[in-house]
């Protein structure tokens, strides 16, 4: 029940601003889980987050396909809630209370903005075009390459996304990459969906 808490979690909170810097976030909501935790609307977080111990963090995201080749930092929750994205639409995020590459089980989540009205669409906005069988490099700081196999991608309106399946931690060892997409609506600045690809390890 705890992991299927954090990945509602998770998922809110890491979409919430994928347009731009300027787009609203989505806050996290009370738990009993010392894990942050969430729903998709304006709940808040729990007072404690104690982080996954990963054996090694992701530094670096390359998908030859759609030349992709970018830094990763590890991003986490802010004092008001809300979820940390790199602002630098080169520069992805990866959700640091989840897996990690390496890890036996659940997903390793990675996020980035799609565009920015200054900077421009960013390597991110590629993943909608990706094809199934697509390759993914993760390297990790301890100087290891994981190789995974893109399985699918979906563009996925936001309230249908499926929170339990991207953001498991128990389930199978897998990449979930997630970015906006759809229509973006100029009243509340946002897209109307989600692009999540799906990777399997090789």
């Amino acid at each position: 029940m705890a992991a299927r808490i954090l990945a509602l979690a998770a998922m809110a909170l890491l979409l919430a601003g994928c347009a731009s810097p300027q787009a609203p976030s989505i806050a996290p909501e009370p738990a009993p889980a010392p894990l942050p935790t969430a729903a998709i609307d304006v709940p808040r977080q729990s007072s404690e987050v104690v982080p996954v111990q990963p054996a090694a963090a992701p530094i670096r995201i390359q998908i030859p396909a759609v030349a992709v080749d970018i830094q990763i930092s590890p991003v986490g929750i802010e004092p008001d809630g809300f979820m940390q994205i790199p602002e630098n639409i080169t520069i992805a995020g990866w959700y640091r209370y989840g897996s990690s590459p390496g890890s036996a089980t659940g997903s390793t989540v990675i996020t980035a903005h799609v565009d920015d009205f200054i900077q421009g669409l960013g390597p991110f906005a590629t993943l909608a075009s990706l094809s199934a069988g697509a390759e993914i490099i993760i390297t990790t700081d301890d100087g290891v390459d994981h190789r995974y196999l893109l399985e699918s991608v979906q563009s996925i309106q936001k309230a249908q996304v499926p929170l339990d399946q991207v953001f498991d931690r128990d389930g199978a060892p897998r990449v979930v990459l997630l970015t906006c997409g759809g229509q973006f609506d100029e009243n509340v600045r946002q897209y109307s969906d989600n692009v999540v690809a799906i990777a399997n390890p090789l």
